[in-house]
């Protein structure tokens, strides 16, 4: 296992030699041989490819909220371009970005019914455009808020706009830098053998699609709970064993610890980022993960960097402006202090062996 660990916080003259006449000697056939057959090397190839991911994008509102102060209302004072002003094109540097997609993108006017029914308009998709994000997963509770037409629509408005979607039935396949990375999704409610065995088919079946990096998002847990449930626990080993290579969780609304198991990262609660759920929560931390996995010659190697990067929901703290914002100095360390803390109750230090901490100073 190779562990990657990052610290921020003359030539001498050559003399001049004279340069005399030599006599010329004629080659033997031995040197001859040697000169024309170089000796061959094999190059191995390697590849690094960083991903992120964030938690929660509800981009849109619950119609009973109301205009002031919503989503919809900040979208049509300030533009779509209010919204990622406070990435620091984290989604746009790196190599492949994945994150939920909690909203349904569709003009439909028949909801379900349920307590809250979260829908923005498929112009909103130009606000993952314009963030970076090639991906996002649609295995979630609000995924049919708007039923089956809302759900429809958000297919169509995704392909429009060339966003990958996951989310089961729907798998995906990226190709960046020439290996294929593939992305399942699902709600995890509970540790099932249903789940489990098409956890597994799906897994393999994406390796025989010639997948080189396997990452498995669940949409799972109790909201506001800062410790996962035993059952997310088993049903993430459960899934390293069935051969994906990191697992990226939401659903909580808030941040919760990360897990090394077996070599591979479970990261538990992504937490919200991008919320029209709630016009002030309470909790407002948040934070991007970024994992670089290295390959040689196309094979995924034990190498791997990590970087936890701070946000917060909302560019100020007595609202939610619903400008995901990134983090520095104090607060920063804070958030990371947290992540720590969420993590050491599942006895899930190791992962930080492996981070590049480079958290942005004032």
């Amino acid at each position: 296992m190779s562990i990657v660990i990052v610290f921020l916080w003359n030539k001498e003259s050559v003399p001049v030699q004279e340069k005399t006449a030599a006599v010329k000697e004629e080659p033997s056939a031995e040197t001859t041989k040697l000169k024309a057959e170089p000796e061959k090397v094999n190059k191995v190839t390697k590849t690094a490819i960083t991903i992120s991911a964030a938690g929660d994008f509800t981009i849109g509102s619950d119609l009973g909220y109301g205009y002031q102060g919503s989503f919809v209302e900040e979208a049509t004072k300030n533009g779509l371009s209010h919204f990622v002003k406070g990435l620091n094109n984290i989604f746009i540097e790196d190599d492949f970005s994945m994150v939920n997609l909690e909203t349904p993108l569709t003009d439909a006017t028949v909801a379900a019914d349920k307590q809250f029914r979260f829908k923005g308009a498929p112009s909103y998709a130009g606000i993952l455009e314009m963030a970076g994000i090639e991906s996002v997963n649609i295995a979630n509770n609000h995924t049919f808020d708007y039923l089956q037409k809302g759900y429809d629509d958000t297919i169509a408005t995704l392909e429009n706009y060339k966003i990958g979607y996951f989310g089961d039935p729907h798998k995906y396949i990226a190709t960046v830098k020439a290996i294929k990375i593939g992305v399942l999704g699902y709600k995890g409610w509970n540790d099932t053998a249903e789940l489990r065995e098409k956890v597994q088919k799906d897994i393999a079946d994406l390796r025989d699609q010639g997948a080189q990096i396997v990452i498995v998002h669940y949409h799972w847990g109790i909201e506001r709970e800062y410790v996962p449930l035993a059952s997310q626990q088993t049903l993430a080993k459960y899934t390293i064993d069935s051969g994906a290579d990191l697992i990226l969780g939401h659903h909580p609304h808030v941040v919760q610890g990360i897990e090394e198991y077996k070599g591979k990262l479970i990261v538990y609660s992504l937490g919200n980022f991008m919320f029209g759920g709630n016009r002030n929560p309470s909790d407002k931390d948040t934070f991007v993960f970024q994992q670089t996995f290295y390959l040689e010659d196309g094979v995924l190697t034990d190498e791997k960097a990590i970087k936890v990067v701070p946000f917060s929901i909302s560019s100020v703290t007595h609202r939610n402006d619903y400008q995901p914002t990134l983090l520095t100095g104090a607060e920063a360390e804070r958030v990371k202090n947290k992540i720590i803390e969420a993590s050491n109750k599942i006895n899930g230090l190791d992962w930080l062996v492996y981070e590049i901490n480079d958290t942005v100073s004032n």
